[in-house]
């Protein structure tokens, strides 16, 4: 009985597991159906994945100087294509190691670690993903960075499709080539290039093991806002993986652990030259598309001389500040009462650099010294950081809370500390151009004291009156009306009525009147009322026209101040009209570009130099010879003289000054290039009292022109000018007393300058 009933329960037992198997088995098939119908319904949705290596990703266009060093770039993508080849065997195994390490031996999917990180993740509940290097690509080309099944499935059947149709080096570097790297940066050419400054052949193993760790998150581990973590991800994990995978020995691995995290950073937007490179961008934008500018990988090759940009840029920061510094007391920090451990700036986000001006919060200040943090830095402020300010105590000047700005005289990227001064954003602007004079080529532009708070270029935009730098091209009629430059011309009081019986009395600059001079003397010592009689005598239009023939193609009013300098004009007008007279009479047109490539190196756009002679040599040679007592006689003198040994050299040039002291102007050549300066507000109001062309853009141009010397040899004019005295025109209406005009002579609101 027993038996029976035993028999029957293993009857029913066994039917139960058969319909239970039974179960499990249809469930099976009907998963693994659903299963390859929703793999099949998006694979059927997929494109064609053998168009991928065709398809040029988007890549910087450069703007080079004359020597081959990078000014600047358009990018949307900052991006460096390389070739396989091109990528050293430290750096592949980096990435391996911190990617793929299976990468040359799975089809797409490694399935070994899929099936590892899926068991984790449902026993431990570890999030980490499986993606190899191809489904990496995928996600990169073809899908998202969405967390979902789909886009998982998606990413898997793409890498197959990929492996099938590109080999493992050709799926390698394009990976290597599109990666996102952080801070606007993709590829690893282009992220050493950024965080290193260095090319790709150039890299130890810690820093490719730095690149390696940046991959996973961008923002987490940019060495630049996180240095701590790009540390810690460097260390603990690539290299660790680096060696576990065999591709490091112990000895490599303990000397990268020791490696300092030595990154800069490159900000092009704060290059040498960024008002240039803006110019350069607007002159392309008639003829080329916006893709082709910022996407396609131009090159721009110009005219800059590369040194000479900075020296300029220093040349332009360093005068403003110090004349700020002379003409405006300290009057405080830019904000007080700030929390200094949550006070955060945007400026912060920005690679720093050496000359950098920034913003620093006070974290706490004594009478010796203030710390003072700006971002992830701290820096020191003693005594003579801020002595300028006339304070023997740094408290005086900074309190905790307040926040000022400083200038980065030097970075400690490992201790993360800088070396700081006290400074501040000037009230003034400035420009200066330098052009050679015979070619016409622009060597260097600074539009302004910083690209960053201005963007307004006042080296090519900026109209301003051009007071006694304008006087030469009524000397230039003089010498072509057969004068010379020792013919005489009274200095005295003078006035003259319009056909409105308007009264007009020129006066000098220091009230004072000289009486019989020299024309080169009312040249070099800028004396308004000599040049007004020159002007009288020649005709206002004959002048106006004469600085038409120059290049400069304003419409000025025929009225006798415009002698003096009451039009309008911008420094690239007048620097450019001075190059003609150290080049023998013949004006070479202003230039910037040599020629544009495109990306595989086919010409689009090629200079042909424009020359005319707008004078005889003689007249030019008389000129050279006039402008050259400027600055061993006359109103820039002794700026020159006081400069040193350097400038005793042959050069000329003019000073300009303008009513109420608004504009402060120098231009000044050597034979092989001009330089010109202007200085003043942006606004049109004084700089000053007795702000003259020598007291502000002249000191500019000296230190600029220190630099030049450097590296352009002392020469002479080529000119065959010999001083042979008075000539024999009929001078009496420059020497009588009240000579009468037939011209109309003064105009509505325009002064005389100075």
């Amino acid at each position: 009985m027993i038996s029976m009933k035993n028999s029957a329960a293993s009857k029913r037992k066994r039917y139960s597991l058969f319909w239970v198997t039974y179960a499990l088995v249809v469930l099976g098939v009907a998963a693994v159906g659903m299963a390859l119908g929703l793999i099949f319904g998006y694979a059927i949705d997929l494109p064609r994945v053998d168009e991928l290596q065709k398809v040029r990703p988007n890549v910087v266009s450069y703007v080079y100087a004359d020597d081959g060093r990078v000014l600047g770039q358009f990018a949307t993508e900052k991006r460096i294509l390389v070739t396989y080849d091109q990528i050293p065997k430290h750096l592949k195994e980096a990435i391996l190691a911190a990617e793929d390490s299976q990468f040359f031996r799975h089809s797409g999917i490694d399935f070994s670690r899929a099936f590892m990180t899926l068991f984790r993740d449902a026993v431990f509940g570890e999030r980490k993903g499986f993606s190899t290097l191809t489904m990496q690509l995928s996600k990169l080309q073809f899908t998202s960075r969405d967390r979902t099944l789909k886009r998982k499935i998606t990413d898997m059947l793409y890498a197959i499709e990929i492996e099938k149709t590109y080999s493992k080096e050709q799926i390698f570097t394009i990976y290597f080539n599109q990666i996102y790297m952080g801070h606007g940066t993709y590829g690893f050419a282009a992220a050493a290039d950024y965080y290193l400054h260095k090319e790709l052949k150039d890299l130890t193993v810690a820093e490719a093991a730095l690149l390696a760790g940046i991959v996973q998150s961008p923002e987490r581990h940019s060495p630049i806002n996180h240095p701590d973590q790009a540390l810690r991800r460097r260390n603990n994990y690539v290299l660790a993986r680096m060696l576990k995978e065999g591709f490091i020995d112990q000895a490599t691995y303990e000397k990268s652990l020791k490696d300092p995290l030595a990154v800069q950073g490159r900000n092009f937007e704060s290059g040498p030259a960024p008002y240039f490179v803006e110019w350069v961008r607007i002159h392309l934008e008639p003829k080329h598309t916006a893709d082709e500018i910022w996407k396609s990988g131009l090159k721009i090759y110009t005219t800059v001389d590369y040194d000479m940009q900075v020296a300029a840029n220093r040349a332009v920061r360093d005068g403003l500040k110090r004349f700020d510094r002379e003409r405006r007391r300290w009057h405080g920090p830019v904000a007080q009462g700030q929390d200094p451990s949550t006070y955060r700036h945007p400026d912060w986000l920005e690679i720093f650099y050496e000359g950098l001006m920034i913003p620093g919060v006070v974290v706490q200040s004594g009478a010796s010294q203030a710390q003072v943090r700006l971002g992830s830095y701290t820096a020191l402020v003693g005594l003579d950081d801020v002595k300028w300010t006339g304070s023997k105590r740094v408290n005086q000047v900074l309190r905790r809370g307040d926040v000022a700005m400083f200038t980065i005289t030097k970075i400690n990227q490992n201790e993360r500390t800088l070396q700081v001064t006290l400074d501040r954003v000037p009230e003034a602007q400035a420009a200066l151009l330098a052009v050679e004079n015979k070619t016409g080529a622009i060597k260097a532009m600074v539009g302004g004291f910083d690209f960053r708070y201005s963007k307004f270029n006042r080296a090519t935009q900026a109209l301003r009156q051009p007071g006694s730098i304008f006087k030469p091209f009524t000397y230039v009629t003089a010498m072509e009306s057969g004068y010379s430059p020792y013919d005489t011309v009274l200095d005295a009081p003078v006035s003259f009525r319009d056909g409105l019986g308007r009264l007009y009395e020129p006066t000098n600059e220091d009230e004072e009147y000289k009486g019989l001079i020299t024309i080169q003397q009312a040249l070099y010592q800028s004396r308004n009322v000599p040049t007004i009689r020159l002007a009288n005598a020649l005709g206002i239009k004959r002048i106006i026209d004469v600085a038409h023939r120059f290049g400069i193609r304003r419409e000025f009013p025929p009225y006798l101040p415009v002698s003096l300098g009451a039009g309008e004009l911008t420094l690239l007008d007048i620097t450019s009209a001075f190059t003609t007279f150290p080049n023998n009479g013949v004006r070479a047109e202003p230039y910037f570009i040599k020629r544009v490539e495109d990306y595989n190196g086919v010409s689009l756009e090629e200079h042909r130099h424009r020359v005319e002679e707008v004078i005889s040599p003689d007249t030019a040679g008389k000129m050279v010879y006039m402008l050259r007592q400027v600055a061993l006689h006359g109103t820039a003198a002794t700026a020159v003289n006081a400069a040193g040994e350097d400038f005793r050299r042959p050069m000329g040039g003019k000073t300009g000054t303008t009513n109420d002291f608004t504009d402060s102007w120098f231009v000044g050549f050597i034979p092989q290039v001009t330089a010109g300066v202007w200085a003043g507000r942006d606004e049109k109001k004084t700089l000053g009292n007795r702000v003259f062309g020598a007291t502000l853009a002249l000191p500019i141009w000296v230190d600029f022109m220190r630099d030049v010397f450097k590296q352009v040899p002392a020469t002479d004019f080529e000119t065959s000018y010999q001083p042979a005295g008075p000539s024999e025109n009929d001078n009496n209406q420059l020497l009588t007393s009240q000579p009468v005009s037939n011209e109309p002579i003064t105009v509505e609101d325009i002064k005389p300058p100075l």
